[in-house]
């Protein structure tokens, strides 16, 4: 058996066109135009080159960008000053703050400092509280990404085994939630899960976030499952050293999963690249187009 390939870079055009046409519909209906303010603190060059990925999705979008580019130097008060700008300007709906920050600034108090209804990252406290509740609010990009991906294959979550690898409050912590919101069966597993192998091996969706090259192997794979792919890593290859971004020799972009492996013994699998990433930037689109309509008390197009 050879896995279908859950082709994340369709998925995620087809998204990005249906909020494009409901953003259409708002400026023509409403004079109404999302817009979306991404910080970016410093030259990190990966950060740069998302932020250049999100602010032209954006622009085709047909929301409005706005890019605000700080020195590395910049001081936390003066962060959380420009902050307090973008959550008083109504023509900002989205605020999204590129991490990591240098280390004079305190990440989570520039998290908590996002206005929660314009927090389309997701990660505000308030926001994760109503994640958690089950209560309507914004909810992080990759783990709705990676939601979708999987309803591509399995239209109906409910009952299934789902084992999410990795707790992080960035994708595994919420994944779990959106999971749980689904009725599925969640197990979330870890470094210190005994035996993970067989944690894995029960789930009918396995999604793999732990940043480690090619850690799940084939025969950890229940046949037939769904398997979700969310690790991007540099990788050498050959001698297994992972190599830093921007480290010299040569690489190649591999997953959390061996696909090579898996891709015998899954039913589903997403790639790596092309898989969960183009997703994340579409959901951002997502949620900056709910965050207007909900500021402005007007329901969401059909997306």
């Amino acid at each position: 058996m050879t896995a279908r390939i859950i082709d994340g870079k369709t998925i995620a055009a087809g998204l990005r066109g249906n909020v494009a046409d409901a953003v259409h519909r708002l400026k023509r209906d409403r004079g109404l135009v999302p817009g979306l303010a991404v910080v970016l603190v410093g030259n990190n060059p990966a950060s740069e080159v998302y932020v250049r990925n999100k602010t032209k999705a954006v622009t085709e979008a047909g929301m409005r960008p706005l890019d605000l580019k700080l020195p590395d130097s910049v001081s936390e008060g003066d962060l959380l000053a420009k902050i307090g700008e973008l959550n008083a300007d109504p023509k900002v709906n989205g605020i999204l703050v590129q991490l990591p920050l240098p280390p004079q600034i305190d990440s989570q108090k520039v998290i908590n400092a996002i206005a929660p209804d314009k927090d389309v990252d997701g990660f505000h406290p308030l926001n994760v509280g109503r994640n958690s509740s089950g209560s309507p609010g914004l909810v992080p990009c990759t783990p709705l990404g990676c939601v979708l991906l999987a309803k591509t294959v399995l239209p109906s979550l409910e009952g299934l085994e789902a084992v999410v690898i990795g707790r992080s409050n960035i994708v595994g912590k919420p994944l779990v939630q959106l999971l749980l919101s689904e009725n599925a069966t969640v197990t979330i597993a870890h470094s210190k899960t005994r035996d993970l192998a067989a944690v894995c091996a029960r789930a009918d969706l396995l999604v793999a976030a732990i940043g480690q090259p090619e850690f799940v192997r084939g025969h950890w794979i229940k046949p037939g499952a769904t398997v979700i792919d969310v690790g991007i890593n540099r990788f050498a290859g050959e001698g297994g050293e992972s190599r830093p971004a921007g480290g010299a020799g040569k690489y190649k972009i591999v997953g959390d999963v061996c696909f090579a492996e898996a891709k015998d013994i899954a039913g589903a699998i997403t790639p790596v690249p092309g898989g969960v990433g183009p997703m994340t930037i579409a959901c951002l689109l997502l949620n900056t187009l709910r965050a207007a309509c909900a500021q402005n008390g007007v329901p969401v197009p059909g997306v």
